[in-house]
């Protein structure tokens, strides 16, 4: 690695380190408050505090290491500038290309980093952190106020190979409604689907009500004419507490875990649970990659600074281009859950534009 390289590289991963660990323990710091009151008043013991925030620090490293390479970019060429050190590398034959490789590489590293840690260390480090902050906000108020609550668009892979999707469930009083139940082969063929309005347990059994039964064959046609029931006890192993703790949750899923999920759902013909699935697969496939194309952007930028433009002016323009890359980002995955977008296209929108702006950018420096 050439001198300058190693120059270039250091201050960038000096500034890069610094917001890191800043990001890292604000975010500490403000959730610690926000649960102030819960561990007071439960006496939690110092050690759940620490399994619970040392398992939230992959998911907080993957959120903020975007930014801090933001920032980092800015403030080490912005610095650059200012102190005549881009003019003094660009008159030694040095191009663009030459002078951004090494951050670049650094952020090619950052971004295939967060994708192994979203990928396998984010889900089963957030069972551990969910585990622990039910031990931190463990009250009877609010155990009993979630009792109350309804759960809605629930989807639970179950036993002898069932699928529930339902519209809403209440925990007080086991109740379901809007429920559709597919049942499948060793294949993964829908062999039976059963809706119905509404279903209770009691005493150890359901009992649904306005029950419909379509009995399928092995290549998706129906056997015949779909059967009616009033009111109809089915068996089913499942009871309320199942559908409370199996219910699958995507970021707590492995990406290979959640891709295997999306192809068993895509088999039920239930489109808007698929659909908003892939979006958030794709979303979790393509969101580390911010890390390397926002160097990528923030590049043109940092070059552009006025001289006398300082920390302040770097962290400000940090600001507002991480801002305005998040708000893309979020308005196409909105486009995307609603139908408007294709998923891939929704999870990668703002990557593209950001991509295609800064080379635009970079070819018209001087």
């Amino acid at each position: 690695m050439r001198i300058i390289d190693k120059y270039i590289l250091g201050s960038v991963v000096g500034v890069f380190l610094l917001c890191l660990s800043t990001f890292m323990l604000l975010y500490v710091v403000a959730d610690a408050l926000s649960h102030l009151e819960d561990i007071l008043k439960n006496h939690v013991p110092l050690a759940v505090l620490a399994e619970y925030y040392f398992s939230y620090l992959p998911l907080i490293f993957s959120r903020v290491s975007a930014f801090a390479c933001l920032l980092a970019t800015i403030y080490t060429f912005g610095k650059f500038t200012k102190d005549n050190e881009m003019i003094a590398l660009r008159a030694s034959g040095l191009d663009i290309y030459q002078i951004t490789r090494p951050v670049l590489i650094f952020g090619v590293l950052i971004s295939l980093l967060v994708l192994r840690i979203n990928s396998e260390m984010v889900p089963a480090w957030m069972i551990r952190n969910q585990a622990a902050k039910q031990r931190i906000e463990n009250s009877p108020d609010r155990n009993a106020k979630t009792k109350r609550e309804a759960i809605t668009n629930l989807s639970v892979y179950g036993m002898r190979n069932r699928l529930f999707f339902i519209n809403r469930f209440y925990p007080a009083t086991n109740t379901l409604e809007g429920i559709n139940i597919l049942e499948q082969d060793e294949h993964q063929n829908v062999t039976r689907k059963i809706v119905a309005n509404k279903g209770v347990y009691r005493e150890g059994f359901w009992t649904f009500y306005q029950v419909i039964t379509y009995d399928f064959w092995p290549n998706g046609q129906i056997k015949q004419e779909p059967g009616y029931e009033e009111e109809e006890t089915m068996a089913i192993p499942e009871k309320p507490d199942d559908f409370l703790n199996q219910r699958q949750q995507p970021e707590m899923m492995t990406l290979q875990q959640l891709d295997d999920y999306i192809w068993k759902l895509s088999r039920s013909g239930a489109t808007g649970i698929v659909r908003n699935l892939q979006v958030d697969f794709y979303q979790r496939l393509t969101e580390p990659f911010a890390c390397v194309l926002i160097i990528l952007l923030a590049v043109p930028f940092s070059l552009q600074m006025k001289k006398r433009a300082g920390g302040l002016s770097a962290i400000g323009t940090a600001i507002i281009m991480g801002f305005l890359y998040y708000v893309a980002g979020a308005l196409s995955v909105a486009m995307g859950k609603a139908g408007l977008l294709p998923p891939l296209l929704s999870a990668s929108l703002n990557h593209l534009i950001a991509l295609g702006l800064s080379i635009y950018l970079i070819k018209k420096l001087p």
